[in-house]
Protein backbone atom coordinates (compact mmCIF):
# COMPACT_ATOMS: atom_id res chain seq x y z
CA UNK A 1 0.00 0.00 0.00
CA UNK A 2 1.43 2.99 -1.10
CA UNK A 3 0.62 7.24 -0.23
CA UNK A 4 -1.88 8.49 -2.64
CA UNK A 5 -0.06 10.45 -5.02
CA UNK A 6 -2.61 11.88 -7.81
CA UNK A 7 -4.51 13.72 -5.22
CA UNK A 8 -4.68 17.12 -5.97
CA UNK A 9 -1.59 19.27 -4.03
CA UNK A 10 -4.02 22.38 -3.80
CA UNK A 11 -7.53 23.28 -3.31
CA UNK A 12 -8.66 25.11 -5.99
CA UNK A 13 -10.06 29.05 -5.42
CA UNK A 14 -9.76 31.37 -2.46
CA UNK A 15 -11.64 31.18 0.86
CA UNK A 16 -12.91 34.74 0.36
CA UNK A 17 -14.23 33.68 -3.45
CA UNK A 18 -15.80 30.20 -2.39
CA UNK A 19 -17.90 32.30 0.41
CA UNK A 20 -18.98 35.10 -1.82
CA UNK A 21 -20.27 32.80 -4.29
CA UNK A 22 -22.09 30.95 -1.41
CA UNK A 23 -23.33 33.74 0.01
CA UNK A 24 -25.22 34.52 -3.19
CA UNK A 25 -26.45 30.51 -3.65
CA UNK A 26 -27.90 31.30 -0.47
CA UNK A 27 -30.00 34.08 -0.19
CA UNK A 28 -31.61 33.07 -3.51
CA UNK A 29 -32.94 30.05 -1.63
CA UNK A 30 -33.89 31.25 1.54
CA UNK A 31 -35.10 34.78 0.07
CA UNK A 32 -36.86 33.76 -2.99
CA UNK A 33 -38.03 36.68 -5.28
CA UNK A 34 -41.47 36.98 -5.79
CA UNK A 35 -43.39 40.04 -7.82
CA UNK A 36 -44.66 42.62 -5.90
CA UNK A 37 -42.96 42.02 -3.15
CA UNK A 38 -41.41 44.86 -0.66
CA UNK A 39 -37.38 44.98 -0.04
CA UNK A 40 -35.40 44.62 3.69
CA UNK A 41 -31.24 44.82 3.91
CA UNK A 42 -28.99 42.89 5.29
CA UNK A 43 -25.68 44.02 6.17
CA UNK A 44 -23.04 41.89 5.28
CA UNK A 45 -20.02 41.65 7.86
CA UNK A 46 -17.69 42.88 7.34
CA UNK A 47 -18.32 43.28 3.79
CA UNK A 48 -19.11 41.44 0.46
CA UNK A 49 -15.62 40.60 -0.01
CA UNK A 50 -15.30 38.74 2.38
CA UNK A 51 -18.80 38.13 3.89
CA UNK A 52 -19.23 36.16 7.67
CA UNK A 53 -22.23 37.39 8.70
CA UNK A 54 -25.76 38.94 7.07
CA UNK A 55 -27.64 41.24 10.07
CA UNK A 56 -31.20 42.43 9.65
CA UNK A 57 -30.80 45.92 9.12
CA UNK A 58 -34.07 46.95 10.37
CA UNK A 59 -34.03 45.07 13.77
CA UNK A 60 -30.40 46.92 15.60
CA UNK A 61 -31.54 44.89 18.73
CA UNK A 62 -31.41 41.66 16.83
CA UNK A 63 -28.82 42.37 15.00
CA UNK A 64 -26.58 43.20 18.36
CA UNK A 65 -27.80 39.70 19.73
CA UNK A 66 -26.89 38.33 16.83
CA UNK A 67 -23.16 39.41 16.78
CA UNK A 68 -22.74 38.41 20.37
CA UNK A 69 -24.23 34.93 19.52
CA UNK A 70 -22.03 34.81 16.20
CA UNK A 71 -18.80 32.61 18.02
CA UNK A 72 -17.26 32.04 21.08
CA UNK A 73 -14.72 34.74 22.36
CA UNK A 74 -11.14 33.52 22.76
CA UNK A 75 -10.17 35.93 25.00
CA UNK A 76 -11.31 38.99 27.14
CA UNK A 77 -9.93 41.39 24.31
CA UNK A 78 -11.50 39.72 21.61
CA UNK A 79 -14.54 39.60 23.87
CA UNK A 80 -14.12 43.46 24.43
CA UNK A 81 -14.09 43.81 20.15
CA UNK A 82 -17.34 41.58 20.25
CA UNK A 83 -19.37 43.55 22.39
CA UNK A 84 -17.75 46.93 21.23
CA UNK A 85 -19.19 45.93 17.76
CA UNK A 86 -22.44 44.77 18.91
CA UNK A 87 -23.08 47.85 20.77
CA UNK A 88 -22.15 50.15 18.02
CA UNK A 89 -24.87 48.14 15.60
CA UNK A 90 -27.65 48.25 18.03
CA UNK A 91 -26.96 52.36 18.45
CA UNK A 92 -26.51 52.42 14.32
CA UNK A 93 -23.33 53.94 14.08
CA UNK A 94 -21.89 50.55 12.62
CA UNK A 95 -24.25 50.72 10.33
CA UNK A 96 -22.30 54.26 8.67
CA UNK A 97 -18.82 51.67 8.14
CA UNK A 98 -20.64 48.62 7.49
CA UNK A 99 -21.70 49.51 3.94
CA UNK A 100 -22.78 46.80 1.89
CA UNK A 101 -25.71 45.44 1.88
CA UNK A 102 -28.04 42.90 0.36
CA UNK A 103 -31.50 43.44 -0.59
CA UNK A 104 -34.42 40.16 -0.13
CA UNK A 105 -37.86 40.32 -0.14
CA UNK A 106 -39.14 41.35 2.83
CA UNK A 107 -41.03 39.20 5.40
CA UNK A 108 -44.02 41.70 5.86
CA UNK A 109 -45.31 41.82 2.28
CA UNK A 110 -48.39 39.68 1.14
CA UNK A 111 -47.71 36.17 -0.32
CA UNK A 112 -44.05 36.46 0.88
CA UNK A 113 -43.06 33.00 1.45
CA UNK A 114 -39.07 33.56 2.77
CA UNK A 115 -37.66 31.43 5.75
CA UNK A 116 -38.25 34.49 7.94
CA UNK A 117 -41.95 33.89 7.47
CA UNK A 118 -41.91 30.07 7.43
CA UNK A 119 -39.65 29.89 10.97
CA UNK A 120 -42.39 32.82 12.04
CA UNK A 121 -45.35 30.35 10.78
CA UNK A 122 -43.78 27.37 12.40
CA UNK A 123 -42.90 28.60 15.92
CA UNK A 124 -45.60 31.14 16.33
CA UNK A 125 -44.19 33.93 16.71
CA UNK A 126 -42.43 36.80 14.61
CA UNK A 127 -38.86 36.17 14.36
CA UNK A 128 -35.76 38.01 11.91
CA UNK A 129 -32.56 35.90 11.31
CA UNK A 130 -29.04 36.38 10.91
CA UNK A 131 -27.13 34.28 8.65
CA UNK A 132 -23.71 32.63 9.05
CA UNK A 133 -20.97 32.50 6.14
CA UNK A 134 -18.97 29.63 7.32
CA UNK A 135 -15.92 28.18 5.51
CA UNK A 136 -15.96 25.93 2.37
CA UNK A 137 -16.87 22.50 3.17
CA UNK A 138 -18.96 19.49 1.79
CA UNK A 139 -21.89 19.81 5.23
CA UNK A 140 -21.68 23.37 4.67
CA UNK A 141 -25.49 24.32 4.95
CA UNK A 142 -26.90 27.83 6.32
CA UNK A 143 -27.60 28.53 9.85
CA UNK A 144 -29.26 31.23 10.94
CA UNK A 145 -29.71 32.86 14.95
CA UNK A 146 -33.51 33.04 15.00
CA UNK A 147 -34.06 36.29 16.79
CA UNK A 148 -37.11 38.48 17.69
CA UNK A 149 -37.02 41.75 16.31
CA UNK A 150 -36.45 43.11 19.77
CA UNK A 151 -33.45 40.84 20.33
CA UNK A 152 -34.45 38.08 21.95
CA UNK A 153 -32.59 34.52 21.08
CA UNK A 154 -35.22 32.02 20.25
CA UNK A 155 -32.71 29.83 18.69
CA UNK A 156 -30.77 28.10 15.75
CA UNK A 157 -32.46 26.76 12.66
CA UNK A 158 -30.37 25.11 10.14
CA UNK A 159 -31.06 24.61 7.05
CA UNK A 160 -30.39 21.50 4.47
CA UNK A 161 -29.79 22.46 0.86
CA UNK A 162 -28.49 19.66 -0.50
CA UNK A 163 -28.63 15.42 -0.54
CA UNK A 164 -25.78 15.65 2.13
CA UNK A 165 -26.77 18.13 4.07
CA UNK A 166 -30.76 17.76 4.09
CA UNK A 167 -29.38 13.88 5.47
CA UNK A 168 -27.63 15.65 7.97
CA UNK A 169 -29.95 17.85 9.48
CA UNK A 170 -32.59 15.39 9.23
CA UNK A 171 -30.35 12.94 11.43
CA UNK A 172 -29.92 15.80 13.71
CA UNK A 173 -33.57 16.36 14.38
CA UNK A 174 -34.03 12.57 14.70
CA UNK A 175 -31.38 12.37 17.33
CA UNK A 176 -31.85 15.18 19.29
CA UNK A 177 -35.75 13.57 19.76
CA UNK A 178 -34.53 10.61 20.60
CA UNK A 179 -31.94 11.69 23.17
CA UNK A 180 -34.54 14.12 24.88
CA UNK A 181 -35.48 11.59 27.29
CA UNK A 182 -31.82 10.79 27.78
CA UNK A 183 -31.19 10.78 31.80
CA UNK A 184 -28.09 12.64 31.50
CA UNK A 185 -25.93 13.90 34.34
CA UNK A 186 -22.84 14.94 32.67
CA UNK A 187 -23.89 16.49 29.60
CA UNK A 188 -26.76 18.70 27.92
CA UNK A 189 -27.66 18.90 24.33
CA UNK A 190 -30.78 21.33 22.57
CA UNK A 191 -33.91 20.76 21.96
CA UNK A 192 -35.93 20.29 19.04
CA UNK A 193 -38.33 23.62 18.59
CA UNK A 194 -39.30 22.58 15.31
CA UNK A 195 -38.46 20.24 12.38
CA UNK A 196 -39.88 20.16 9.04
CA UNK A 197 -39.69 20.98 5.51
CA UNK A 198 -40.05 24.34 3.47
CA UNK A 199 -39.45 25.03 -0.73
CA UNK A 200 -37.68 21.53 -0.79
CA UNK A 201 -35.26 22.04 2.01
CA UNK A 202 -34.48 20.06 5.33
CA UNK A 203 -35.07 23.09 8.58
CA UNK A 204 -34.69 22.28 11.91
CA UNK A 205 -34.40 24.85 14.42
CA UNK A 206 -33.14 24.17 18.21
CA UNK A 207 -33.36 25.74 21.70
CA UNK A 208 -30.43 27.74 22.70
CA UNK A 209 -28.10 26.20 25.55
CA UNK A 210 -26.99 28.45 28.13
CA UNK A 211 -23.62 29.39 27.30
CA UNK A 212 -24.04 32.76 28.74
CA UNK A 213 -23.95 31.27 32.16
CA UNK A 214 -20.12 31.21 33.34
CA UNK A 215 -17.84 28.78 31.55
CA UNK A 216 -14.93 26.68 34.19
CA UNK A 217 -11.39 25.02 33.73
CA UNK A 218 -12.69 21.29 31.96
CA UNK A 219 -11.11 19.22 35.05
CA UNK A 220 -8.94 16.12 34.72
CA UNK A 221 -11.61 13.08 33.96
CA UNK A 222 -14.68 15.35 33.07
CA UNK A 223 -14.49 15.14 29.34
CA UNK A 224 -14.20 11.42 29.91
CA UNK A 225 -16.96 10.91 31.72
CA UNK A 226 -19.08 13.28 29.27
CA UNK A 227 -17.77 11.12 26.38
CA UNK A 228 -18.74 8.20 28.27
CA UNK A 229 -22.46 8.70 29.14
CA UNK A 230 -22.90 9.79 25.57
CA UNK A 231 -21.22 6.69 24.33
CA UNK A 232 -23.84 3.89 26.33
CA UNK A 233 -26.78 6.11 26.14
CA UNK A 234 -28.30 3.16 23.85
CA UNK A 235 -26.18 0.67 26.15
CA UNK A 236 -23.12 -0.87 25.29
CA UNK A 237 -21.83 -3.88 23.39
CA UNK A 238 -18.68 -6.16 23.73
CA UNK A 239 -18.40 -7.75 20.06
CA UNK A 240 -15.77 -9.20 18.02
CA UNK A 241 -14.66 -7.09 15.13
CA UNK A 242 -15.12 -8.88 11.90
CA UNK A 243 -18.50 -9.92 13.38
CA UNK A 244 -20.25 -7.12 14.51
CA UNK A 245 -22.94 -4.73 13.06
CA UNK A 246 -20.21 -1.68 12.74
CA UNK A 247 -17.68 -3.36 10.75
CA UNK A 248 -20.37 -4.78 8.34
CA UNK A 249 -21.17 -0.45 7.88
CA UNK A 250 -18.06 -0.21 7.40
CA UNK A 251 -17.70 -2.52 4.17
CA UNK A 252 -21.43 -1.00 3.18
CA UNK A 253 -19.78 2.63 3.33
CA UNK A 254 -16.43 1.46 1.08
CA UNK A 255 -18.27 -0.54 -0.93
CA UNK A 256 -20.45 2.62 -1.83
CA UNK A 257 -17.53 5.08 -2.62
CA UNK A 258 -16.74 6.05 -5.70
CA UNK A 259 -13.63 3.95 -7.27
CA UNK A 260 -10.52 6.02 -6.77
CA UNK A 261 -6.94 6.02 -5.55
CA UNK A 262 -8.21 7.12 -2.01
CA UNK A 263 -10.70 4.84 -2.02
CA UNK A 264 -8.72 1.44 -3.22
CA UNK A 265 -6.09 2.95 -0.07
CA UNK A 266 -9.07 2.61 1.98
CA UNK A 267 -9.87 -0.75 1.51
CA UNK A 268 -6.61 -1.83 1.28
CA UNK A 269 -6.10 -0.32 4.87
CA UNK A 270 -9.43 -2.44 5.98
CA UNK A 271 -8.19 -5.88 4.34
CA UNK A 272 -5.01 -5.46 6.71
CA UNK A 273 -6.55 -4.83 9.39
CA UNK A 274 -8.78 -7.78 9.39
CA UNK A 275 -5.96 -9.92 8.18
CA UNK A 276 -4.58 -8.78 12.09
CA UNK A 277 -7.34 -10.15 13.76
CA UNK A 278 -6.77 -13.33 15.66
CA UNK A 279 -8.58 -16.42 14.01
CA UNK A 280 -8.92 -18.26 17.20
CA UNK A 281 -10.76 -16.44 20.68
CA UNK A 282 -10.44 -13.17 19.42
CA UNK A 283 -11.15 -10.65 22.06
CA UNK A 284 -14.14 -8.38 21.58
CA UNK A 285 -14.16 -4.68 21.12
CA UNK A 286 -16.62 -2.20 23.88
CA UNK A 287 -19.38 -0.92 20.92
CA UNK A 288 -21.72 2.00 21.35
CA UNK A 289 -22.39 5.04 20.29
CA UNK A 290 -20.47 8.72 19.97
CA UNK A 291 -21.01 11.78 19.15
CA UNK A 292 -19.09 12.26 15.81
CA UNK A 293 -17.73 15.70 15.59
CA UNK A 294 -17.03 16.18 19.52
CA UNK A 295 -14.74 18.89 19.09
CA UNK A 296 -14.04 22.00 21.90
CA UNK A 297 -15.58 24.44 19.47
CA UNK A 298 -18.73 22.13 19.81
CA UNK A 299 -18.94 21.95 23.08
CA UNK A 300 -18.94 24.72 26.69
CA UNK A 301 -18.18 23.55 30.08
CA UNK A 302 -20.29 24.74 32.91
CA UNK A 303 -19.97 24.10 36.30
CA UNK A 304 -22.45 21.23 36.82
CA UNK A 305 -22.86 19.90 32.43
CA UNK A 306 -20.97 20.02 29.48
CA UNK A 307 -22.95 21.75 26.79
CA UNK A 308 -22.81 20.18 23.42
CA UNK A 309 -24.15 20.87 19.87
CA UNK A 310 -23.52 20.01 16.58
CA UNK A 311 -25.22 16.39 16.74
CA UNK A 312 -25.81 15.46 13.00
CA UNK A 313 -22.78 12.64 13.23
CA UNK A 314 -24.26 10.85 16.25
CA UNK A 315 -24.69 7.36 15.63
CA UNK A 316 -23.47 4.08 16.58
CA UNK A 317 -22.68 1.48 17.17
CA UNK A 318 -19.37 2.26 16.62
CA UNK A 319 -15.93 1.58 19.13
CA UNK A 320 -16.47 3.07 22.35
CA UNK A 321 -13.56 5.58 22.53
CA UNK A 322 -14.38 7.59 19.08
CA UNK A 323 -15.15 10.79 20.15
CA UNK A 324 -12.08 11.15 22.41
CA UNK A 325 -9.94 10.02 19.74
CA UNK A 326 -11.61 12.97 17.36
CA UNK A 327 -11.61 15.38 20.03
CA UNK A 328 -7.81 15.04 20.52
CA UNK A 329 -6.97 15.16 16.55
CA UNK A 330 -9.26 18.15 16.22
CA UNK A 331 -8.16 19.77 19.11
CA UNK A 332 -4.36 19.34 18.12
CA UNK A 333 -5.13 20.42 13.79
CA UNK A 334 -7.32 23.33 14.57
CA UNK A 335 -6.26 24.89 18.44
CA UNK A 336 -2.85 23.88 18.75
CA UNK A 337 -1.45 24.32 15.02
CA UNK A 338 -0.19 21.00 14.78
CA UNK A 339 0.82 20.03 11.25
CA UNK A 340 -2.11 17.56 10.46
CA UNK A 341 0.11 14.01 9.99
CA UNK A 342 1.75 14.28 13.04
CA UNK A 343 -1.42 15.26 14.70
CA UNK A 344 -2.63 11.84 13.20
CA UNK A 345 0.56 10.09 14.34
CA UNK A 346 -0.11 11.28 18.14
CA UNK A 347 -3.09 10.20 18.20
CA UNK A 348 -2.12 6.72 17.11
CA UNK A 349 0.54 6.93 19.77
CA UNK A 350 -1.87 8.46 22.44
CA UNK A 351 -4.74 6.38 21.83
CA UNK A 352 -3.70 3.79 25.42
CA UNK A 353 -4.00 6.94 27.25
CA UNK A 354 -6.77 8.61 25.77
CA UNK A 355 -9.06 5.24 26.05
CA UNK A 356 -8.31 4.09 29.16
CA UNK A 357 -11.35 6.11 30.83
CA UNK A 358 -13.27 4.29 28.84
CA UNK A 359 -12.54 0.17 29.22
CA UNK A 360 -10.47 -0.16 26.18
CA UNK A 361 -7.68 -2.19 27.23
CA UNK A 362 -4.40 -1.08 26.02
CA UNK A 363 -3.35 -4.03 23.56
CA UNK A 364 -7.43 -2.77 21.86
CA UNK A 365 -6.24 0.73 21.73
CA UNK A 366 -3.96 0.93 18.71
CA UNK A 367 -6.68 -0.98 16.69
CA UNK A 368 -9.79 1.37 17.78
CA UNK A 369 -7.48 4.01 16.84
CA UNK A 370 -6.88 2.83 13.24
CA UNK A 371 -10.36 2.42 12.57
CA UNK A 372 -11.47 5.47 14.26
CA UNK A 373 -9.37 6.83 11.16
CA UNK A 374 -10.60 4.93 8.54
CA UNK A 375 -13.95 5.81 9.57
CA UNK A 376 -12.60 9.47 9.11
CA UNK A 377 -11.16 8.67 5.68
CA UNK A 378 -14.29 7.10 4.63
CA UNK A 379 -16.57 10.17 5.57
CA UNK A 380 -14.63 12.75 4.02
CA UNK A 381 -14.68 10.30 0.81
CA UNK A 382 -18.64 10.18 1.30
CA UNK A 383 -19.14 13.82 1.26
CA UNK A 384 -16.45 14.94 -1.03
CA UNK A 385 -14.44 17.37 1.36
CA UNK A 386 -11.88 17.89 -1.49
CA UNK A 387 -14.32 18.62 -4.21
CA UNK A 388 -15.68 21.17 -2.21
CA UNK A 389 -12.59 22.98 -0.69
CA UNK A 390 -12.93 22.22 2.65
CA UNK A 391 -9.06 22.91 4.13
CA UNK A 392 -8.21 19.24 4.87
CA UNK A 393 -10.12 17.96 2.25
CA UNK A 394 -7.37 16.32 0.37
CA UNK A 395 -6.31 12.98 2.46
CA UNK A 396 -3.64 12.45 0.60
CA UNK A 397 -2.08 15.55 2.07
CA UNK A 398 -2.29 14.29 5.51
CA UNK A 399 -4.43 11.21 6.70
CA UNK A 400 -3.66 8.38 4.19
CA UNK A 401 0.03 8.59 3.90
CA UNK A 402 0.15 8.46 7.60
CA UNK A 403 -2.56 5.46 7.83
CA UNK A 404 -0.62 3.55 5.58
CA UNK A 405 3.00 4.22 7.60
CA UNK A 406 1.01 3.00 10.23
CA UNK A 407 -0.61 0.20 8.97
CA UNK A 408 3.20 -0.90 7.13
CA UNK A 409 4.22 -0.48 10.49
CA UNK A 410 1.35 -2.72 12.25
CA UNK A 411 2.50 -5.84 9.97
CA UNK A 412 6.06 -6.23 11.45
CA UNK A 413 4.64 -5.14 15.32
CA UNK A 414 1.12 -6.19 17.06
CA UNK A 415 -1.50 -4.20 17.11
CA UNK A 416 -0.82 -2.44 20.79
Amino acid sequence: MSPVRRAPSRLTGTEARLRTAYLGQVTDLLWPAHAGSGADELIVVPNLRKPRLLLPAAAPRAAATAIRRYSEPKSRLSKLRLDLLALSVRSGVAQAVMRDRIRVPSRRADRSDTIETYLSSSLGIDVTVSLHIGPARANRKPVLTVLSPHGDLIGYAKIGINDLTKRLVAAEGASLAALSEAAWSQTLAPAVLHAGQWRGLEVLVQSPLPVHRPRVALQDGRLARSMLEVATVRGGTAEVLTDSPYWQGLMARLAGLQPSVDTGCLREAVATVAHRQPARTPMPLLMGTWHGDWTPWNMAVLADRILLWDWERFGGPVPIGFDALHYRLQRAVVRTGVEPRAAVADTVAAAPQVLAPFGVRATDARLVALLYLIDLAARYLQDGQAEAGARLGVLGQWLLPELVAQLADMRCNPLQ
